[in-house]
């Protein structure tokens, strides 16, 4: 017996939220088929197109503009329509590929920092280790140094979800706290 095929909701819910212009839903609430325009599925596979760009060509210098053209959007609708079905900005996701890429070929240990910076399509050494240090939570020198011999048991599929660079989330700021601390 066929198992149950999942709605088009279903399928897309993890990858699109409502936009803004839904009106009285929150503005990251997940979308049902039944409130996705044929407008909306094809933003969605646009927006997809970049976001496969990105994963697919993370070495090359991408910026948005180039990101928008592959999209055909502007590149301010572009960003905006792109932090909101993926939650990030696509600098933000273009480098979080990028340093998921350099995780990998400086867990291989045949790399210095500096190769590995460059083959990921870095171009300024200092930013490169400032945002791993960020994203990783240690420096591109010590993950190179620590031993991975624990995580060459496991498939190479499985180490790229897990080992996927997760962003903290950002202080709340100021501005929310004082309204937090009027509010009734």
């Amino acid at each position: 017996m066929c198992p149950r095929s999942a709605s088009l909701g279903e399928v897309l819910s993890p990858f699109f939220r409502y936009p803004a212009r839904f009106k009285g839903r929150p503005a990251r609430a997940v979308v049902h088929n039944e409130d996705m325009t044929s407008a909306d599925l094809e933003e969605l596979r646009r927006l997809r197109r970049a976001r496969d760009l990105m994963d697919r060509e993370y070495s090359r210098p991408l910026d948005v503009p180039a990101l928008a053209r592959a999209a055909f959007m502007s590149p301010g609708h572009f960003s905006r329509r792109f932090r909101e079905a993926y939650g990030e900005t696509p600098y933000a996701h273009l480098m979080t590929r990028r340093i998921e890429r350099a995780k990998a070929l400086l867990r291989r240990g045949d790399m210095t920092v500096t190769d590995a910076c460059f083959a990921v399509g870095c171009t300024s050494l200092g930013s490169f280790s400032s945002r791993f240090t960020e994203v990783v939570g240690e420096t591109p020198s010590a993950y190179r140094a620590r031993d991975h011999q624990d995580s060459r048991t496991v498939p190479s599929c499985a180490a790229m979800v897990l080992g996927r660079p997760r962003r903290a989330r950002a202080q709340p700021s100021r501005i929310e706290e004082a309204s937090a601390a009027t509010a009734p």
